[in-house]
């Protein structure tokens, strides 16, 4: 075999052996080597997770919410607004003060471009209403949710009820309703799980009582956190004690729906003269104002 060929041979193996040992300790995770070549930037910088929607909204409202001066009880009452609403993250409040002052600017600029100053009066209540949407959203939004927690609180009642008689305690009770009641009413089931997490992480049963009624503001979800407290206080039945709310509820539902009834002759006065009075005028003295034109106008023809 000729001497250059064999120089070639040995050449190729001796880069080839070179090429896969220094490959293999560049992709070795344990080589001293190739953590060097990715500690300056050897392997390609993986690439960040695009922040969630709620977080770019949040960056986005953050400058607009930061232009609105508000007093430290002002941001407690909206808090206390959102978590009854069920938005119950801190950044809410960044969110919900950012929307008010977004909405009042998109009004103030629409109004602006079209009329300019010309319209103060214009310019003015078009920005109020905008400013004063979102509260509007959010009050609708809170008074919704706390009418399913209204609703769905007498069959959490009749659960627990039976749940307690069962055998269990009220933190196991309120437990297993919360989970049956998730499909049927999950507001009501939402409420129930941090309460059982707070009891959990060791909060005294009165605290997370008061916190369930402070977090819903609903009127029967304090009454039934009173009389739990006072049960607990002076040891007496729970069972006994639900059931007894579970009927002075029922009592005033159905007190509560006679006074919406009540209240229905009163608001049906304003359509009934606005539109139906209207409509029997027309179809009763009509036909008579007719008749007195058919007969009064010849007259009054042949006197000319």
């Amino acid at each position: 075999m000729p001497l250059p060929l064999i120089l070639s041979i040995v050449a190729f193996l001796t880069v080839v052996v070179i090429v896969f040992a220094f490959g293999a300790a560049a992709v070795a995770p344990s080589s001293v080597l190739g953590s060097r070549l990715r500690e300056i930037g050897w392997q390609r910088p993986k690439t960040q997770p695009k922040p969630a929607m709620r977080e770019r909204m949040q960056q986005a409202l953050d400058p607009f919410s930061r232009a609105l001066p508000v007093s430290p009880t002002e941001v407690s009452q909206t808090r206390a607004w959102l978590i009854q609403a069920g938005y119950r993250d801190p950044q809410h409040v960044t969110i919900y003060r950012g929307l008010r002052v977004l909405f009042a600017a998109l009004g103030f600029f629409s109004v602006f471009v079209f009329t300019g100053f010309d319209s103060l009066l214009l310019l003015t209540g078009v920005t109020a209403f905008g400013f004063f949407i979102p509260r509007f959203l959010l009050k609708k939004k809170l008074k919704e949710r706390q009418r399913r927690i209204r609703i769905g609180l007498p069959d959490g009642l009749d659960l627990t009820v039976i749940c307690v008689e069962a055998g269990l305690s009220l933190d196991q009770a309120m437990m297993r309703v919360g989970d049956d009641l998730r499909t049927a009413h999950p507001e009501l089931s939402g409420e129930f799980h941090l309460f059982n997490l707070e009891t959990r992480a060791g909060k005294p049963r009165a605290e997370a009582l008061r916190n369930l009624a402070e977090r819903t503001g609903v009127d029967d979800i304090r009454s039934l956190v009173g009389t739990l407290i006072q049960t607990d206080r002076f040891g007496t039945s729970v069972a006994q004690a639900l059931r007894v709310h579970s009927d002075s509820l029922r009592t005033e539902r159905r007190q509560r729906a006679e006074e919406q009834a009540a209240k229905t002759t009163v608001k049906m006065i304003i359509p009934l003269v606005l539109f139906v009075m209207p409509s029997l005028l027309v179809v009763t003295v009509g036909p008579a104002i007719i008749q007195l034109l058919h007969i009064f106008m010849p007259a009054a023809a042949g006197r000319r």
